[in-house]
């Protein structure tokens, strides 16, 4: 084998879960594989298909989560389907940490997650670093946990750069499951770590900016989500006036096409609004804290935005191999409302993305929304 990255992408759009996991198989099988990755609809029998995909994978490590309503593959957006890649080089070693009872979790377990990875990771590939190693994180999405999960996790492991996305289920906010060591799970994340001499670059974007019109979180509920007030009125009332609209016109559309944003650390963060409650709270996709400052967030050109994204990343490891990504659900549902969808699965299929639609994504330390977060991995070898 050569020091080149070899990648197979593959879909199936079979509805029996067997005969989906075998034409996926067929799709991405080559030698050498090291690692598998790929996204599934939550509609499949997953009874069926986990035990399907450790038969046909035996051997290699695999990795996998259910979506929220779609799935990106090497024919763009999709849904209802299960996609992804196998990855073959002697410079791409991977290594996985899960860890389970999101229920009860504690932060130390999150930080211990990052010495037993990099302790892995000594024995296999012991000139590693920050440089040459980024850290893959994949979180049940009702665990409403990704918050202390992503900030333990990245502060275990360092300096080392961290993406990730929280799987779904197709926007019924009932189970999400990961897939890890043979079959399916729930209430647990899993942390892949990565060592590769393959130059790669992670990314995050999304095509909203904030505007002027200040909203002061009064009172919330964290642990929850729910933020019952803004500016000392009832929450869902006053976001509604910040839109120019009535509290009972509020959809996930307009959720979608109106974010808020916050700033922290000189960077804005949108801040994703899930719902409107009876008693006109806000549910949201992320904890928001009393006394944190948000503004309401206008929209740019969501293709453009995209294509000046991968012309950072070309310009970064030259024409990818393999861009693994996250893609919040409430993109694709704006996506899908604008008549967008042909032209933003042109770009990814030109870029060569593997990706799903997420309940939430994680960049370094912080879980965010409406936003698309990956890595871009070059084809050859640093130097050559």
């Amino acid at each position: 084998m050569t020091d080149s990255l070899s990648t197979r992408q593959g879909a199936s759009r079979h509805r029996d879960a067997r005969l989906a996991a075998q034409e996926f198989h067929a799709a991405v099988a080559q030698p050498g594989m090291r690692f598998v990755l790929f996204y599934c609809s939550p509609e499949y029998d997953l009874d069926v298909l986990g035990p399907e995909l450790a038969r046909l994978f035996e051997g290699v490590e695999v990795l996998g989560c259910t979506t929220a309503g779609g799935e990106i593959s090497s024919l763009g957006y999709l849904n209802g389907t299960i996609g992804g890649v196998s990855v073959a080089s002697p410079e791409f070693t991977v290594v996985t940490h899960r860890i389970d009872e999101l229920k009860q979790f504690e932060f130390s377990r999150g930080v211990a997650a990052g010495p037993a990875l990099l302790g892995r990771l000594r024995s296999v590939a012991p000139r590693h670093d920050p440089e040459n190693c980024f850290a893959f994180l994949l979180v049940d999405g009702m665990s409403m946990k990704e918050e202390p999960v992503v900030s333990a996790v990245y502060r275990g492991l360092g300096d080392i750069q961290l993406f990730g996305g929280s799987a779904g289920d197709d926007t019924r906010f009932e189970r999400t499951f990961l897939f890890h060591e043979g079959r399916f799970r729930e209430d647990c994340a899993v942390v892949a770590l990565i060592h590769t001499t393959h130059p790669f670059y992670l990314f995050k974007t999304q095509h909203f900016v904030s505007n002027d019109d200040l909203m002061v979180v009064t009172r919330a509920d964290p642990a929850r989500r729910v933020v019952t007030e803004i500016n000392a009125e009832p929450a869902g009332r006053e976001y509604a006036r910040m839109v120019g609209l009535d509290v009972d016109k509020l959809t996930p559309l307009i959720f979608a096409a109106h974010p808020v944003v916050v700033q922290l650390g000189g960077l804005e963060y949108v801040r994703s609004i899930q719902k409107v409650n009876e008693d006109e709270s806000l549910t949201f996709f992320c904890a928001i804290d009393e006394g944190i400052v948000l503004t309401v967030a206008r929209g740019v050109d969501l293709v453009q935005n995209l294509e000046q994204t991968f012309a950072e990343v070309r310009s970064r490891v030259g024409e990818p191999e393999l861009v693994l990504g996250c893609d919040c659900l409430l993109r694709r549902l704006e996506i899908e409302q604008r008549g967008l969808k042909a032209q933003v699965s042109d770009v990814l299929r030109r870029n060569q993305v593997i990706g799903f639609a997420t309940y939430g994504e994680q960049y370094n330390a912080m879980h965010v929304n409406q936003t698309f977060t990956g890595v871009a991995i070059g084809a050859r070898q640093h130097g050559r």
